[in-house]
């Protein structure tokens, strides 16, 4: 049973405060917007072990006017009682010292999903400044530090109601390059909590820009699904959904299948995303493959000697949400990506083997719809080994044998080598005469490559761009792909600015997201940005890359400046193109990341999926944010 008490005994300290400013990494992952964002993320995820608790039923998140980020919930307040070991009160111990907190004992906390004491103090050590304004025994009070530094000791500040804890911070600009908080960002991360905590009411406000969100949902993770799926057509209307309470944990799914060819299943630790998985989605997909296996051979879907559905069969069109809840969850790495625990995923498949094979015996018609498209799925992956077969037989998925139509590099060592993906024979033909061909290969692509996320993998092996692209990269595609065979470990999208080229750069990305997600993941994956303008006059001239850097050169060059138009990669010159865009030493790329898995998910649905009005209305919210797109 819970203690619900949260007083300053309950606040151990397991070793003393290290230098976090010199190591910033080292806790938060990185200094980019990552881990900008992740300060906030600390705060908001020790509002949230308060509402897991059943203490906090309101968050609320702003993002205010200089920059700083506040978070304040109606929690029980961090303790404000003093430590005598330390002689100080306890939220300056929170504050102040790694490992300082209420949640090794598990009596104030059953699970948890901040630093385990190092959350806070990470967020006060890399903030400029940060207040916590704390609500119980009807008063207020507050404390206030300068780079994890105390400048204001506990004092009240006069009489209040109900309880909670509210922190301001400002994260320091010599830490982090950029202090700006992406409003898109943050509400995505809310808007995901909100759907795993049905309990809980979120709001968010940006007062830089008048942005206001409520985040409340009463169906929790059903309705997580259907949301990821509001752009999909659905094979069955409600989301299979099962709830147990195994040995001290809490498993929660819930999973719809789409007529899509991909998986999409996101899974959480107590309310943290594991974008790499762990032990809790290999339980998942043992328990799945083994359930509908089962529950096929029961019912004669699969005769006894059929060969039985793989994983991949009963996975593809499947959009699923698990979340667990573990006690003392171990994972890899300080950002939590990946679960370690070993004995989750035995928990884990036994709990869902028994729950969802009684949900499929409680509700025939949805178990005839899933099992009928893993058959499906079964014969297209039959016909995809054959495509693959044949590919293989043809060399294209080996890299001894290369497409012709690529310009490979000379150099062997794939950290060293850079691999341009061209959109047509003339941009081509110009970036392999100005390329430096020691380390740079060009791929022209003709035309525009298939859509895969309406294609299954036979019809994507089909398709001549797309086979040319797999044996340039020689790390495979799917279930076969490899990272660690990747040729090159620089790939650049090199493509107009027009709409087919933004067009054709989408498909790539599409393709690698769905099918090379790993090329993204080891941050191989780029997009060049060719110059809009050359502005010159006489002699001296100026590349410039948005309307702003024209006006602007405009001015430096003073009367009689002209200015021409690039509509095109073909337009320019191989030294243009070299000096513009492909010299390491100038030129001007941006890394393709993946920051939010569920929303690049759902992007790339609406993006390029089947249904109209949702890929219009994107376009028409997001018109106003595109910059030069000629059309």
């Amino acid at each position: 049973m819970e203690d619900s008490s949260y007083t300053a005994d309950r606040i151990q300290v397991l070793e003393g405060l290290q230098a976090v400013r010199k190591r910033p990494s080292m806790y938060i992952g990185s200094t980019d917007a990552r881990g900008l964002h992740h300060l906030v993320y600390e705060v908001v995820d020790n509002s949230i072990d308060e509402a897991m608790g059943g203490y906090c039923s309101r968050i609320d998140v702003t993002v205010n006017q200089d920059g700083s980020a506040t978070v304040t919930d109606d929690g029980r307040g961090i303790p404000t009682g003093m430590i005598e070991k330390y002689g100080k009160p306890a939220v300056e111990v929170v504050m102040t010292h790694l490992h300082a907190g209420g949640k090794f004992d598990r009596k104030s906390y059953k699970v948890s999903g901040g630093l385990h004491g190092v959350g806070l103090t990470v967020v006060n050590s890399l903030s400029m400044w940060l207040e916590v304004h704390i609500r119980h025994d009807s008063v207020e009070r507050a404390i206030k530090f300068e780079r994890g530094e105390l400048i204001e000791r506990l004092h009240d500040i006069g009489p209040a109601d109900g309880t909670g804890t509210s922190i301001t911070f400002k994260p320091d600009p010599e830490i982090f390059p950029d202090t700006n908080f992406d409003d898109e960002t943050l509400a995505h991360r809310l808007r995901d909590l909100a759907f795993l905590n049905k309990n809980v009411i979120i709001n968010f406000r940006d007062l830089r820009n008048g942005r206001e969100e409520h985040f409340h949902y009463e169906g929790g993770i059903n309705e997580f699904v259907l949301s990821l799926n509001k752009t999909k057509g659905v094979l069955h209307e409600k989301p299979i959904y099962i709830y147990a309470e195994p040995e001290g944990m809490v498993v929660e799914l819930s999973m719809q299948y789409t007529d899509a060819f991909n998986e999409s299943i996101f899974t959480y630790v107590n309310n943290i995303n594991t974008i790499e998985g762990g032990s809790h989605l290999v339980g998942f997909r043992a328990a799945l493959t083994r359930t509908i296996n089962d529950y096929a051979r029961k019912y004669n879907f699969l005769k006894q000697n059929d060969e039985g559905f793989t994983g991949e069969d009963v996975r593809e069109g499947l959009t699923a949400i698990l979340s667990v809840k573990v006690p003392e969850p171990q994972f890899e790495g300080q950002t939590k990506t990946k679960l370690g625990n070993s004995e989750v995923k035995g928990i884990v498949e036994s709990t869902l083997n028994s729950k969802l094979y009684e949900y499929l015996e409680e509700n025939p018609k949805v178990a005839e719809v899933v099992v009928k498209r893993s058959i499906l799925a079964a014969q297209a992956r039959e016909a995809a080994r054959k495509a693959r077969d044949l590919t293989r037989r043809k060399g294209y998925l080996e890299s001894t044998s290369l497409p012709g139509k690529l310009a490979d590099c000379t150099e062997k060592d794939p950290a060293k080598s850079e691999l341009f993906l061209v959109e047509g024979d003339s941009a081509g033909g110009s970036s392999k005469q100005g390329r430096n061909r020691e380390f740079q290969a060009i791929l022209p692509l003709r035309g525009k490559i298939l859509n895969v996320e309406k294609a299954r993998m036979d019809k994507i092996l089909k398709n001549q761009e797309i086979r040319n692209l797999i044996t340039a990269l020689g790390c495979g595609i799917g279930q076969d792909f490899n990272i660690s065979n990747a040729r090159y470990h620089k790939v650049v999208i090199m493509t107009d600015a027009d709409v087919d080229g933004a067009h054709i750069r989408t498909l790539l990305l599409t393709l690698f997201f769905r099918y090379m997600r790993p090329l993204i993941e080891s941050a191989y994956v780029y997009v060049a940005q060719p110059p809009l303008y050359k502005v010159y006059r006489g002699s001296k001239e100026r590349y410039v890359y948005t309307e702003k850097e024209r006006d602007l050169a405009m001015e430096e060059l003073g009367k009689g400046a002209q200015i021409q138009r690039y509509k095109g990669l073909g337009e320019m010159n191989p030294s243009q193109l070299w000096e513009t865009t492909m010299d390491p030493a100038r030129r001007v790329m941006k890394q393709v990341s993946i920051e939010d898995a569920v929303r690049a998910d759902e992007l790339f649905t609406i993006l390029m999926g089947d249904e109209v009005q949702p890929r219009r209305e994107f376009i028409i919210t997001h018109a106003k944010e595109v910059e030069n797109l000629d059309v």
